[in-house]
């Protein structure tokens, strides 16, 4: 159940969010940033020791088997992606190393994810950081602990930037044995538990997409709205690029629908939108709804879903089916 008062506490200050369900994947060797270039979407060549970036992975027809992010250390390239990819891309990148330098291991066991975010959470993490003697950060730099690799007690810890929650903050990616060490240590320095509710809340209203929830096998990176993050204009060849080229230059970016965030208004006395709700404009079925939250609002939510292309403009009107019933909505922006 959605906590207000979880929700205003991250807002204002720091919150820590248990990860650890996502899959954890480890490439080592010389060759793990060449062999990565051809496969992801992004330009994970051009990686330096404490640099990462948000990719995809696609089939030959510009699909999405995945997205993921992708941290170099300097050491090992780390890969953090959704709980029940993890074993079908670890298959999918082991089939395709032939004489290169590279080894894939799954860490998913093994290491523990935590997630600290909110204005604060610098502050927090630098707190705890710098307890172990070995780190001092500047307080209100969050880019002083970017994608960096720290001692912490008795092992290493990776702190990773992330936004993906939809507030700013930050990863550490910890021994499982040290998980519950380090979430203590986190509320030591004033950070407050929170949970997947919350979490969910944050993402919906920042319109950020989740892999199984607003993308999956079906869907091409431009219908989501992630090229920006996600793919690299400039690099090399990788698997999918044909179609994401042919997508982008000679149709001009227009695909047939686009993910959209939606303001629902009369979604009174609990009524919210649920995933796979239809989405009509007058008498015409344009969409379908991917995720719903209730809004922090009386009396609205807020959705994201897919709709044709012709009604993706802000300020669009449209009406969401729950239940045999419409409930007025509007775009507020396009993924």
């Amino acid at each position: 159940m959605f906590s207000l008062e979880q929700y205003r506490a991250v807002r204002d200050g720091s919150g820590v969010l248990d990860r650890s369900a996502r899959s954890r994947l480890r490439l080592t060797g010389r060759d793990r940033r060449e062999y990565l270039q051809g496969l992801l979407t992004n330009d994970i060549a051009a990686l330096t020791p404490g640099s990462g970036c948000y990719a995809a992975l696609l089939t030959a027809q510009g699909r999405m088997i995945s997205d993921m992010y992708v941290v170099e250390t300097g050491d090992v390239i780390l890969m953090d992606l959704e709980p029940a990819l993890g074993d079908k891309v670890f298959a999918h990148l082991e089939r395709f190393i032939f004489s290169e330098d590279v080894q894939v291991s799954n860490e998913t066991a093994s290491r523990s994810q935590i997630g600290v975010y909110g204005p604060a959470a610098a502050s927090v993490v630098s707190a705890v950081m710098g307890d172990g003697g070995s780190y001092a950060a500047d307080l209100n730099a969050m880019a002083a602990l970017d994608n960096r690799t720290l001692r912490w007690r008795d092992g290493d810890v990776v702190i990773v930037r992330r936004d993906d929650v939809g507030i700013a903050g930050f990863d550490v990616v910890i021994d499982s044995a040290q998980a519950a060490a380090l979430v203590e240590a986190l509320r030591g320095a004033g950070a407050i538990e929170f949970d997947n509710a919350v979490a969910e809340m944050f993402r919906v209203e920042a319109g950020v997409p989740r892999f199984g929830q607003d993308m999956d096998e079906d869907t091409i990176p431009l219908e989501a709205g992630i090229e920006d993050r996600a793919i690299s204009m400039t690099k090399g060849c990788y698997v999918g690029q044909e179609i994401i080229v042919r997508v982008l230059h000679r149709g001009h970016g227009r695909v047939a629908r686009r993910l959209v965030v939606l303001r629902v208004d009369g979604a009174a006395a609990g009524t919210v939108p649920q995933r796979g709700d239809r989405i009509h404009a007058a008498d015409r079925d344009v969409g379908f709804v991917t995720s719903a939250v209730p809004s922090t609002t009386e009396g609205s939510a807020l959705a994201m879903g897919y709709v044709h292309r012709d009604f993706v403009e802000e300020g669009t009107p449209v009406a969401i089916d729950r239940s045999g019933v419409r409930l007025p909505a509007v775009v507020t922006r396009p993924r």
